[in-house]
This record gives C-alpha cells, structure tokens and sequence, in this order.
C-alpha cells in the first residue's frame, strides 16, 4: 500500500463532490433528515480501507483493549510464584537477574530481597488458573481468558513503553493501532468513529496523551476520537446556541469550497481529510447522543457491571460504552485505566485498583458472551510492563513496592480466533525470566492484526522513502493461542 492509492481515492471523491447537484451542506443535511435517501436499504453502511478486503478470512469484527496504565503487578494478580513465598525477604540471586539494567528508582537500592504477595491465590475454573483474591469476579470467567505470560517489552519506562505497545515504536510519531486498523479497513458505520478512546476519570497515576490514538504520518481522519465524561462526550462536536442546521449546512457549504480552492492551490490531501471529519461532525451529531444514552439499559446490566456503571466516565461506565459502540460496528474501541504505577505502597494501591476495575472486566466478557458478541470480538487486558519480585524500598511486614520489569507479565485476551481458558509461556520460579515461548510486542501487534484478517508485512504505508509498518521490522503471530 502507498500513498498514491490513498491520492487517488481523494481525487475520485472530489471529483463526485464538485460534479454532484447537491453541496456538500445539503448532502450532510439529507442524510441527518434521512440517512436510507443516500446510504440505500443500510444507512449505516460502512466503507472500506486502503485494502479493500481483509487479507484472509477474519476471526475478529472489532477489538475492545482495556489498557492498564501503569504496570499491573503479576505477582499480585496472576502470577502464583511459590518460590516468592519460601525465600521471602531473601536477597535476589545474581544468577537470576544476570546483571540486567534497573530503572534509575531502585538501581541505587543495595538490597533487592524478594517479595511475596500478601494476596492469596486460588484455582478457579475447568482450567484450573490461578488468581489472587483482588480478582474474584474475573476468576469466575477464566476459562473464556486466554493468558499469556511471557510479554516482553524492549522500555523501560512509563512514556515510551506505553507508545511502543499503541504504535509499534518508543518515540511518539507512528500510527496507533487504531489508526492502522482505520486506514487498513475502513469503518462498518460511516455515521460513527472507527476508532474510539476513552481514559477513566479521575484515575491519576502516569500522564497520558493524544498521540497515543494518534494518526501519525497517515491522514488525520484515521486518528482516534476521544468520548469522555459529562454533557458533551465529543468536544466541539454541537453547535452554538442560535444555529439552526440550515445555518450550519450553509456555513459547511462554504467552508468546502474554501478548503477546494486551498487544494487547488496547494494539492495538500489533508485538506480533503478535513472535509471528511466535517462530515463524519455532522453525522456524529445524530450517532453520539444516542449511543451515549444509556437510559435504556436494564436494571440487570448496572448490577453485572458494578454501580460505578450508572457513573459516565468510570473504568465500569467506559466497559459498558464499549460494548454498546461495538454492538454499533464501531471497530477498534480503545479504554484507558491509569493508577497501576506502585513503587511503594503497593498492597493498599493494587487492592484499590482491582476494586475498580475487576467486576467491570468480567462484566464485560459476560455481557458480550451472553449477546453473541463474544465470538467475533476480541477483548484484550493488559499494562505496558510488569513489576519486580523484589521490594523497591524498604520491605515490611504488611507493606512494600515493586519497580517497573520489562523481561516478563502477563496480558490476557478473550473472544474471536483465541482459545479460552488457555496459558501460553512461563516464567522461571522466581517470575524474572522468561523460560518458554516468549512473546514480544510486536508479535503481540502481529497476532492482534492477524485475527482481524491483516497481513501485519503486507500492511504499510510509504513515508520519507521508506515503507512502514506498525509491527516495525519485527513481529511474529502467535499461531499457538490461536483456536
């Protein structure tokens, strides 16, 4: 793929817009007035990406990724390492840690003794996964999960881990997944997002950015479109009080022929990118306000998802928006959680965390299995990184931290193409090293494209002379976890 492809495609649609009776204003307000008078018999109907059709047959629709910003300590919630418990309070051996780089916190740290979990662990399900007690409703669901425990990143900190997982790459600038996936296949619902983001309210924890659903160096329409909290959950989406959609449609009449002239002069094509988000604006004023609009769920839906569900912007709120953007053919549906970063006071940090959260996850996978959904929607759990079995700081009794560990964690992910109640890697016994099939991000980016259909080689696009992809140069699937 290239970008005169993508040239092409917005040459031919200017050429309908300049040669069609009706102004762009008026096309916008028909289809708000009624949708079928242009779209046909699906009014909803979608359109396609650079490559027309997925590679091969495609086990997943769509992708909802909860990401846990911070670091989730495995050891806490998936990782069961009796070792931790029988050499507690132990130094860490040399010969496991094998002179491995530490972040500059604890790198000046004399003593690394090792550290338990003060969280019990029990075996749930027909497959027998261990989980800690901070996760008692995701348990009840561990044999729809399919865990892997050998991620690897190459960061070491927070920023460039959390961009390499979104886009492939340490240093901000590369597409995010999202915008591949839109510039790869299109949208199923031209009058919503593709791709939608939404970060958890007042969660704390490490800073995070737009350029994580950024479009990079492909066209600004690919990027992500962030629903948040309150009144208005797309900023600047509804217009001033006094315009009435006649005024509107003539406002963005005259706006496209400004924006034609421009291209005229300059050839620029994210000129036509912005026509297309003034159009997707207008359709968006119909879609949002009723996707948003929760009012008609059921009593039994607040209760699976917790009562933090009934509260927008909240990690349960955001897992229940999810699955309603998705029921509508939103594609790629990205949710943020921050807060996971415990260098010190981790035992009471994580518990809080897990109460945010876990009902909510597990809801989530309930209310998709219940619908149908499951089958082709891929769900996925995860951080950037995992944490150290040794105690950042002083260790206590009841209370230590553990400090960022790029080597090994765990992720889960569930629904289209991976099979349920499935483990995939090991760690050593002291949960630092990684002992079988490990699995790096990019083979992690390559399977998630892989179950959608994509080829992640074939998928590229030409910037400065050299043809990129999201999995970089690197990049296996995981063909193992697949069902």
């Amino acid at each position: 793929m290239n970008d005169f492809s993508e040239k092409l495609n917005y040459l031919n649609r200017r050429q309908f817009l300049t040669k069609s009776s009706l102004s762009l204003g008026a096309a916008a307000l028909s289809m708000m007035g009624n949708p079928g008078r242009l779209l046909g018999n699906n009014p909803t109907a979608g359109s396609n990406g650079i490559l027309g059709k997925p590679h091969f047959p495609a086990k997943a629709k769509r992708v909802i990724y909860l990401f846990q910003s911070g670091g989730p300590s495995q050891f806490e919630l998936w990782d069961n390492k009796t070792m931790l418990d029988q050499m507690h309070g132990q130094e860490l051996p040399d010969s496991v840690r094998q002179g491995q780089r530490l972040t500059g916190m604890s790198s000046n740290q004399s003593s690394f003794p090792l550290t338990r979990s003060i969280y019990d662990f029990k075996q749930y399900g027909e497959s027998g996964t261990w989980v800690s007690e901070l996760m008692p409703h995701t348990a009840k669901v561990v044999d729809d999960l399919c865990f892997i425990h050998s991620l690897n990143t190459d960061a070491i900190n927070h920023d460039p881990a959390i961009t390499f997982f979104q886009t492939g790459h340490q240093l901000a600038g590369r597409p995010s997944i999202g915008a591949w996936l839109d510039y790869g296949l299109g949208t199923d619902n031209k009058d919503l997002p593709s791709f939608v983001v939404m970060v958890s309210k007042n969660a704390g924890g490490q800073p995070l950015y737009a350029k994580l659903w950024g479009n990079g160096f492909l066209s600004s329409k690919h990027q992500g479109v962030q629903f948040r909290s309150g009144e208005e959950p797309v900023l600047y989406l509804n217009p001033p009080p006094g315009l009435d959609d006649h005024d509107r449609g003539q406002i963005i009449d005259y706006m496209k022929q400004l924006n034609e002239l421009q291209h005229d002069s300059w050839g620029d094509p994210e000129i036509h990118s912005r026509i297309a988000q003034y159009e997707m604006a207008y359709r968006m004023q119909m879609s949002v306000p009723e996707v948003t609009d929760v009012s008609n769920e059921p009593e039994s839906i607040f209760e699976l998802y917790g009562e933090d569900a009934r509260d927008p912007g909240t990690y349960a709120a955001n897992c229940l928006m999810a699955r309603r953007l998705i029921e509508k053919d939103v594609k790629f549906v990205q949710l943020y959680h921050q807060g996971w970063d415990q260098h010190g006071n981790l035992p009471n940090g994580i518990k809080s965390q897990a109460k945010k959260t876990d009902q909510a996850s597990a809801a989530l996978i309930t209310d998709l299995r219940q619908r149908g959904l499951l089958e082709d929607t891929l769900v996925i759990w995860g951080g950037e990184f995992g944490r150290t079995n040794y105690s950042q700081g002083k260790l206590t009794a009841d209370n230590y931290g553990r400090d960022h560990h790029p080597r090994c964690f765990t992720m889960w992910m569930a629904g289209a193409g991976v099979k349920p109640g499935f483990h995939y890697g090991q760690t050593d016994e002291f949960g630092y090293n990684i002992t079988e099939n490990p699995v790096h991000v990019h083979d992690f980016q390559a399977t998630l494209m892989h179950l959608l259909g994509i080829d992640h080689k074939r998928l590229t696009y030409k910037h400065q002379g050299r043809r990129y992809r999201l999995t970089d140069v690197h990049g296996h699937v995981v063909k193992d976890i697949l069902s």
